[in-house]
């Protein structure tokens, strides 16, 4: 008999949600992990940076605090207070998850393991384990590969989002490389915290695949903001001069700066897994290609999460864990569904996006209407802020379903979850129109846009 009926590889999130799950079906699970139990979003992800969002959102909340016959004393940052307070909670995080595998009976391996076939592994103890089913769940890292006809030497001197968070002391200045979501987040972040922000990003606009106003709305906002962005161009060479920094850019820019912070892509965590003994076959990136029920080719061997690069999100990992376990070990076959996720983007503002874009619904044949609104949040008509917001609702000519909703400005991650919800119900411009407003709120746009911007056809 095997050691274990489920092994997993990895306990992220989507790791944890697997072998808590199955264990709680009864499995025998072990668990290795050669980090800390909780992965990337609990350890080194969206947990401590959104905790650096609401750090760095203080400055401009007491600026505008002023404005609300608040008299704030002079400002004072420290950061080391913040980054310590941070990773302390990343700390209470990890024990509460391993703590969670613990009361589950889930036996955690405090290191790497490495297949050795399609029912075994090997710890790096050297220590051997079977396992009826094997689970990979390793997720991904940043990659320091710089350039895109050839790799360019300084990829060494450049922090990740990794080391961001183990800072002794912010830069006066920041030269951020890259356009998604990581990217941006630091960005605004270390703007926030009074860092001078550069971002360098090789497309025409940040957010590839967003709806082009978020796009365009982003841009402006940082524009007005003071943080300076070149667009259009990539690094050809980065050294260390002195103290500094010097980067060039394929524009023949060159740039100083105290810390470069590489945002640029992350590559599937399968490089030291030795999957080839197990017979697992791997994609162009190294991600572990699965089916729709998360099975590889392997028998008995499945992939979750962000090492099956399919959506890079932690919600993702846990629904992808959930399907994964009622699979394996409850004996009905079920599907990630994948459609209609809601995501946000934690900027200053926020971006919050569920369905489709613009773009994307033309692509697929949909004649569309789309209302789109732009305006200025109340708690800017004293602050005398010149920071707008903006909704656009994507809606199906033929259905009146609405196909998508787009959102820039405060509090956007918040609203867009609950439209998520009327989006996966189906929901219709009618239904939206029916509903009474909460005012005054800047969510009530949504139920009160009457007047179509425009319409288009694919």
């Amino acid at each position: 008999m095997a050691d274990f009926d489920l092994f997993v590889i990895g306990a992220g999130s989507g790791g944890v949600r697997a072998a808590r799950v199955s264990a709680a079906y009864g499995a025998r699970v072990g668990i290795a992990e050669e980090h800390k139990v909780g992965g990337t979003c609990v350890i080194r992800g969206c947990v401590p940076k959104k905790l650096l969002v609401y750090g760095a959102h203080f400055a401009e909340d007491l600026d505008d605090a002023a404005m609300f016959g608040w008299d704030v004393p002079t400002k004072r940052f420290d950061w080391q207070v913040l980054r310590d307070n941070v990773l302390a909670e990343v700390s209470r995080l990890e024990g509460a998850y391993t703590d969670t595998l613990t009361n589950h009976d889930v036996t955690i391996f405090h290191e790497r393991a490495e297949l050795t076939g399609p029912n075994s592994l090997r710890l790096a103890s050297g220590k051997e384990v079977t396992a009826d089913k094997i689970l990979i769940a390793t997720g991904n890292r940043p990659t320091r590969e710089l350039g895109t006809t050839h790799v360019i030497p300084g990829g060494d001197l450049c922090i990740t989002s990794d080391e961001a968070f183990h800072l002794d002391k912010l830069p006066g200045r920041i030269l951020i490389a890259g356009g998604g979501y990581i990217a941006l987040e630091f960005a605004h972040i270390f703007h926030g915290l009074g860092v001078e922000v550069s971002l360098i990003y090789r497309g025409e606009k940040v957010l590839r695949g967003f709806d082009d106003d978020i796009r365009d709305s982003l841009q402006d906002s940082m524009q007005k903001r003071g943080l300076h962005v070149a667009l259009g161009c990539e690094f050809t060479k980065i050294e260390r001069r002195g103290d500094c920094l010097h980067a060039e850019t394929s524009k023949g820019d060159v740039i100083e700066t105290d810390e470069i912070m590489l945002a640029i892509g992350r590559a599937p965590n399968t490089e030291m897994l030795h999957v080839e003994k197990a017979g697992v076959e791997l994609g162009r990136r190294g991600e572990v290609k699965v089916d729709r029920f998360s099975r590889t080719n392997a028998e008995h061997i499945y992939a979750i999460g962000d090492v099956t690069d399919r959506v890079q999100l932690t919600p993702v990992a846990i629904h992808e864990a959930m399907c994964f376990a009622k699979t394996a070990f409850e004996g009905k076959p079920t599907a990630p569904d994948h459609e209609n996720i809601a995501t946000a983007v934690f900027t200053t503002p926020e971006i919050g996006v569920v369905g489709m874009s613009e773009m994307k619904a033309l692509g697929l044949g949909h004649a569309i209407d789309v209302y789109k609104s732009t305006f200025t949040p109340l708690r800017h008509t004293l602050t005398g802020s010149k920071e707008k917001m903006m909704m656009k609702l994507i809606i199906d000519q033929k259905t009146d379903k609405m196909l998508g909703c787009h959102i820039f400005g405060y509090a956007a991650a918040e609203i867009i979850q609950v439209v998520g919800v009327a989006l996966k119900m189906g929901a219709t411009k009618a239904d939206f129109d029916a509903t009474i407003a909460l005012h005054p709120s800047a969510a009530e746009e949504l139920v009160t846009m009457r007047a179509k911007s425009y319409s288009k056809a694919p």
